[in-house]
């Protein structure tokens, strides 16, 4: 049986006013894009992905600090490519803040470039392919009232491919259910709800998504058997869950001894995989620790055809973060704040971010795998190879990562501690 791997993200920003500061914003010319620079950008997409993993890493670290022991799932790609949008709106401090935030080094890469490489990296992820589907969309709903600079909305809509739909967010209930219907029509109703809360104060909400449908690599996936086995929760805890296992598969496999883990990809049909990283009992602490982009390049490179008998829980978590909370641990804070200057999105400094939430949901059976996220950013008015076969048995916490093998993008980062849900 093939396996249906479908994963879809996103991230909405949203943007209030922020009363009692002065007008300023002219964009300065250090910033301006050109249009010559999409065929020539510093930031390719290695190396984008490469500061994407970083951005990944760390919030994941930071993600399960604040939620030990509960399952972990989000988009690095869609939240990275939604906070990256806010830069094209800020100035000084603000801007600085975000894309190193980010993991960008703004002394080798200025930020035009980057915005092109997030351009060049979507335009990449979204090419029609005959195995892989991958798309990529934004949004951005401006409350009808606010006038934004048209320089603002033009590099939104070239580089980000946001455009802009007037909203009446003096009626918060009607906004919220046009914003939320959009989100649940666009992950195929597996993100419901993903605001709960707006007020008149809001100006703008920006939405940012990513679909993904992959199939497995048919000829190295056999069909999996579903048994009822035993989830290791601790050393003394465990629950029963029903487990796909795969018999006699032939994939990339590797076992790093110094921090006791294996690793195993599982390649789809097409140019997508997902890596599945199993520590040994009581090693998922230091294992998290180790991850860094260069830790993971090693992973891959390391990687070599191995025969093995694969266990894998059938399993279905959700998450919901606010990441305004998240975020200023990465030194994304003054954006947040009275401080905060996006003044190249209106010409003044009233405005603020006040809320960025991230739902997501990874569901994965021996028919199919589907994964679903939501991000979404508020701005307001600032107003404070072997013969035998090895067995790899998935009955404990790991860590998932799936990717675009094309570009070594991280789409999804996951840690699965109860398949039974947190």
């Amino acid at each position: 049986m093939v396996v249906l791997l479908v994963a879809l993200a996103f991230l909405m920003v949203g943007i209030c006013p922020d009363v009692g500061f002065e007008q300023d914003g002219t964009p300065g010319s250090n910033t301006e894009l050109q249009e010559d620079q999409i065929n020539g950008t510093q930031v390719n997409s290695l190396t984008l992905a490469s500061t994407n993993t970083d951005f990944a890493f760390s919030l994941y670290k930071e993600l399960a600090l604040k939620n030990p022991g509960e399952n972990i799932v989000f988009s690095p790609l869609s939240i990275a490519a939604a906070l990256a949008v806010l830069p094209l709106g800020a100035n000084n401090n603000t801007l600085q803040e975000i894309l190193e935030g980010l993991k960008f080094n703004l002394t080798e890469t200025p930020e035009a470039d980057i915005h092109w490489g997030f351009w060049h990296l979507l335009h990449m992820l979204s090419q029609p392919g005959d195995q892989v589907q991958i798309s990529t969309g934004s949004a951005m709903f401006v409350e009808k009232s606010l006038e934004i600079l048209a320089n603002f909305e033009e590099k939104t809509r070239t580089l980000y491919h946001a455009e802009a739909s007037g909203i009446d967010f003096q009626q918060p209930q009607e906004a919220k259910k046009l914003i939320n219907d959009y989100v649940n029509k666009e992950t195929q109703g597996k993100i419901k709800d993903l605001i709960s809360d707006l007020d008149k104060e809001t100006l703008m909400v920006l939405v940012n998504y990513i679909y993904f449908q992959g199939l497995f690599f048919r000829s190295s996936i056999p069909c999996p058997e579903l048994l009822k086995m035993d989830w290791l929760l601790s050393q003394l805890r465990s629950v029963e869950v029903p487990m796909m296992n795969i018999e006699d598969l032939s994939t990339p496999y590797f076992r790093d001894e110094e921090l006791s883990f294996t690793v195993v990809e599982l390649k789809y049909t097409g140019n997508a995989s997902t890596l599945f990283i199993l520590p040994d009992q009581g090693r998922m602490q230091q294992v998290a620790a180790s991850l860094q982009p260069e830790t993971l390049r090693r992973w891959r490179d390391s990687l070599s055809s191995r025969m093995i008998k694969l266990s894998l829980p059938k399993f279905s978590i959700s998450t919901d973060y606010s990441l305004q909370d998240i975020l200023p641990q990465l030194g994304i804070r003054e954006v947040f704040s009275t401080q905060a200057d996006l003044s190249r999105i209106t010409g003044t400094k009233n405005l603020r971010v006040s809320q960025v939430v991230h739902k997501a949901v990874l569901d994965v059976a021996e028919t199919g795998t589907e994964a679903a996220a939501a991000t979404g950013v508020v701005i307001k008015r600032k107003l404070a190879l072997i013969m035998n076969p090895l067995n790899v048995n998935f009955n404990r916490p790991f860590l998932l990562m799936i990717s675009d093998t094309d570009t070594r993008t991280s789409l999804f980062l996951a840690k699965v501690t109860n398949p039974k849900g947190n």
